[in-house]
């Protein structure tokens, strides 16, 4: 049977309806409940993060002029020299295209020049880093010179001796690459002695890496050292008798008298004084041949490859940028590099 139709029946099938749609409705709302909870819980999340932290942009040859060891330097003024944010930007771009050292391979020493310069509100004394650059097909040396005003004479020595060798720079964009997959153009002359295996050292041992020099000879050109004229002489008596005599202007035996006037020496010892600077002439003049001949077998010997290579060899003297918060060096830069490596090709 069909449900009436009357009053009654279009108020039963309006109160299904209406029953129904309340139904609905509520399972609506509560759905939109539950989002609105969802999406206020989400919004206390993303509140609660922390904002992402900006690091800044690392240059790939940052810490390059770093790598290069500040050979000669105290060990007491290492930490000064790292305490001024020095800018070696022109360092970096030396390697870019159109750079001095683009595309070459190129070996680097560091050092540094103390100099009394207006720095911080007064005029003081700053250890400047200095960075050389060599360009070679191959290491320009393998050896160390150490020299000191308080030490007579010099001795070169291999650079492992004192701890030092060359070693491939790896710049910043290539560290987490296999080292050995890279073919570094970038070598630096670096230190493995520890400073704190230093208390161990005996002071002569410790100061011996205070004199340090890089050294280089150069077989194309005359050393100091067989143009040289003056002999360090250090006579042994109390105190010593220290002077120099020059073989070329000095006349032995007058240089002798003025030393006697001057009391620094008795009369009684003039023979003897005499005689004493002779032998260091005998053995300067000895040293003088033996350097010469040196140089002309190692000439004779050495491969077409190898002349090329000195004679193409190039010394690039790098310094600091100026920046507001660096010392102004502009009045202190000069070509000189060592007694061994001489003037710089550029001063940067």
């Amino acid at each position: 049977m069909s449900p009436p139709k009357g009053r009654n029946g279009r108020k039963e099938a309006n109160g299904s309806s209406h029953k129904d749609l309340t139904t609905r409705e509520r399972s609506m709302k509560a759905s939109g409940r539950g989002k609105r909870v969802k999406s206020t819980a989400t919004t206390k999340q993303q509140q609660s993060q922390p904002e992402p932290e900006i690091f800044p942009d690392h240059r790939s040859l940052e810490d390059l002029w770093q790598a290069a060891f500040p050979v000669g330097t105290e060990w007491d003024q290492l930490d000064s020299v790292y305490k001024i944010n020095w800018d070696f930007s022109n360092l970096e771009k030396a390697f870019e295209e159109n750079g001095e050292l683009y595309g070459k391979k190129v070996y680097l020493f560091g050092c540094t020049e103390p100099q009394l310069v207006f720095f911080e509100g007064r005029s003081k004394i700053v250890c400047i880093p200095v960075v050389v650059a060599v360009t070679s097909p191959f290491p320009p040396s393998d050896k160390i010179g150490i020299k000191s005003v308080q030490m007579e004479g010099e001795t070169v020595v291999p650079m492992k001796q004192v701890k030092m060798d060359w070693v491939p720079y790896i710049p910043l964009e290539n560290r987490l690459s296999r080292v050995e997959s890279l073919k570094s153009q970038i070598f630096t002359m670096q230190c493995t002695q520890r400073r704190a295996a230093l208390k161990q050292l005996k002071e002569e041992q410790i100061k011996k890496y205070e004199y340090c020099l890089p050294y280089f000879y150069q077989p194309f050109k005359e050393d100091e050292v067989e143009q040289d004229t003056v002999v360090q002489i250090m006579y042994p008596m109390e105190p010593p008798i220290v002077c120099e005599f020059d073989w070329e202007f000095d006349e032995i035996e007058e240089f002798t008298d003025n030393i006697v006037k001057e009391e620094a020496l008795q009369p009684e010892h003039k023979e003897e004084f005499m005689k004493f600077v002779k032998e260091r002439v005998t053995e300067s003049k000895k040293k003088q041949r033996q350097a010469k001949e040196a140089r002309k077998k190692a000439i004779e010997e050495m491969s077409p490859e190898s002349k090329a290579a000195f004679e193409s060899m190039r010394f690039y003297k790098f310094y600091p940028v100026q920046t507001p918060g660096t010392p102004d060096i502009s009045n202190v830069k000069v070509p000189f590099i060592n007694r061994y490596y001489g003037k710089a090709h550029a001063v940067l």
